[in-house]
């Protein structure tokens, strides 16, 4: 197959989606790889290490003119252009949170496969979970500076010092996001709190956490309890390819200490936060009644050579699949199926069916037309 590697264009995406080893192990394959000029230069990956991997250096059109693109971030709209029949997109797509992406999508019949929407049999996200775990640490230490009195917080120390109180860190969702969000809060000597829907997760949370974290059954007067009293609030909440409920309303915010910060990673799904809009790594926050927001929408970003490896860890094997079997390769394994979002003009997701009222299918039926 022949395999396009776009650089990134997203404002200050710095992530690339394949590494020089793995486009290696893609060429002994037998596919052919083909490398945006300067696609790996942002997470300190050279033209010429690719070269030395077995690619070919190209422009953009002619990556993105290739059977399959693999890519981190969603298409921008300047990249509509190079959506068409018969293109297998291998990305994060967010498209509950994205209509023109969507639409764009359908209306070009490209098959757009969603890293987010993979799925092992135990109900997890592999293709996830690496970015959920850069997010969720990034999100604590992101929180810490803006609390700092120079970046606009009210001037606390997430830890504390001898005599003086740590900071109040709540987590609203206690997936991968939250475990690591509170796992770095904790061991930056805040207090925290997580607060989850399931009883079991909670339960397994005061478990590995030894009881030093406070858990709490997510319900609306708990979260209103919980972010009155925080100093930082950490959105990490997710339904997996659906929007994210509005769980911290305006009405709340209005009871929040002045100058205290939300970073809500949900926010490329929409957000969790009623206020909360996308920015970006140059433009990160903005103030609504007094309290910071932060709502950079690729977060790992900022840390791209960390998240490059950690994403290519995972992609590649199903990259490989999706290479040698193409899209046979998603009714080979369910799992992967489910990353199906577009096929052929055709919505593959309903859960994004569901937020923009369109008509979908699942997966399954719309694998069963090949």
């Amino acid at each position: 197959m022949i395999i396009g590697i776009p650089k990134e264009i997203k404002t200050l995406e710095n992530r690339v989606s394949m590494t020089p080893g793995a486009v290696d192990t893609l060429v002994r394959q037998g596919n052919e790889l083909l490398v945006e000029v300067g696609a790996g230069l942002g997470s300190g990956l050279s033209d010429d290490e690719y070269i030395a991997a077995g690619a070919k250096m190209v422009t953009a059109a002619e990556a993105w003119g290739a059977q399959m693109v693999i890519k981190v971030k969603e298409p921008l709209p300047e990249e509509y252009q190079y959506l068409r029949k018969g293109l297998i997109l291998f990305t994060y797509l967010h498209l509950a949170a994205a209509e023109s992406l969507t639409h764009a999508l359908l209306d070009s019949e490209t098959i757009g496969i969603a890293y987010e929407t993979v799925t092992l049999p135990d109900g997890s996200l592999p293709l996830l979970t690496p970015m959920s775990e850069v997010a969720g640490r990034m999100a604590t230490q992101v929180g810490a500076r803006y609390l700092e009195k120079s970046q606009g917080g009210r001037g606390v120390l997430l830890g504390g010092v001898p005599g003086v109180a740590p900071a109040l860190v709540v987590v609203i969702g206690g997936g991968v996001v939250g475990t690591n969000a509170a796992r770095i809060a904790m061991g930056m000597g805040a207090r925290c709190m997580i607060l989850d829907l399931s009883h079991k997760r909670l339960q397994y949370l005061d478990d590995i956490f030894q009881g030093r974290l406070i858990t709490m059954a997510s319900t609306e007067p708990n979260i209103r309890a919980a972010v009155k009293k925080a100093d930082l609030v950490i959105g990490a909440v997710l339904v997996p390819g659906a929007k994210a409920p509005k769980l911290v309303t305006r009405e709340m915010l209005s009871t929040m200490k002045e100058g205290s910060v939300i970073v809500d990673v949900a926010v490329d799904q929409g957000g969790c936060v009623e206020t909360i809009h996308a920015t970006t790594h140059d433009d990160p926050i903005y103030e609504v009644d007094g309290v910071v927001h932060y709502g950079v929408a690729n977060m790992p970003g900022a840390v791209p050579r960390t998240s490059t490896f950690a994403l290519v860890n995972q992609t590649l094997p199903y990259a490989m699949r999706i290479a040698r079997d193409g899209v046979a390769a998603l009714k080979n394994d369910p799992g992967l199926a489910l990353g199906l979002n577009t096929f052929e003009g055709k919505l593959t997701c309903p859960a994004v069916g569901e937020a923009f009222g369109l008509e979908s299918l699942t997966p399954e039926e719309a694998l069963e037309l090949l």
